[in-house]
């Protein structure tokens, strides 16, 4: 047998009366954090923009919604350490792989992987929810490291960008945790 629980039941419950710590800071919180307004996007290549939505400049980790309104692709790169995806729209790949992620799916980067970002063609824009801890090492086609992007390029570039679409270089620095 079940019991159905009244709606909303959980409105008598008190809040916790101190919820953070002395030295902890404030969460984030973003309103419509796919959204469709480009200025949020920072250009990465010239087909694929990242929209920053938390940074830890001290670890060296950031989590975004990566986004491509049409095919596109982000240069051969390694990743020393792990990365979680999680497909909000479009369809997107690794040419290394076989499987193709779409709206729903979960991806797990092992580290020491090596892979080329491909967004496909589809009707809805390729959004995916990132995490990314360290460095992204870019890569020629013979495998070799050609360079690398870390939290401090995406920063700096997050900046340029930010106060070129009018929104203020320091925008970027509300995300830091």
């Amino acid at each position: 047998m079940q019991h159905s629980l009244p709606e909303e039941f959980w409105r008598d419950i008190a809040p916790i009366a101190n919820v953070f710590k002395p030295d902890a800071k404030p969460e984030v919180h973003i309103a419509n954090a796919a959204t469709d307004d480009g200025r949020f996007y920072v250009p990465i290549s010239e087909t694929v923009s990242s929209r920053p939505l938390w940074i830890s400049p001290s670890e060296n980790k950031w989590a975004d919604i990566l986004r491509a309104e049409g095919p596109g692709v982000i240069n051969r790169h390694y990743h020393p350490h792990e990365v979680f995806a999680f497909t909000l729209s479009g369809k997107w790949s690794y040419l290394e792989h076989e499987w193709t992620a779409e709206a729903g799916d979960f991806v797990y980067e092992t580290p020491g992987e090596s892979h080329t970002l491909v967004a496909h063609h589809h009707p809805a824009p390729m959004r995916v929810f990132f995490i990314v801890k360290g460095p992204l090492i870019w890569l020629d086609e013979a495998g070799k490291s050609v360079g690398h992007f870390d939290v401090h390029d995406y920063i700096e570039l997050a900046r340029a960008h930010y106060q070129k679409v009018g929104l203020g270089a320091a925008y970027v620095d509300t995300l830091f945790r």
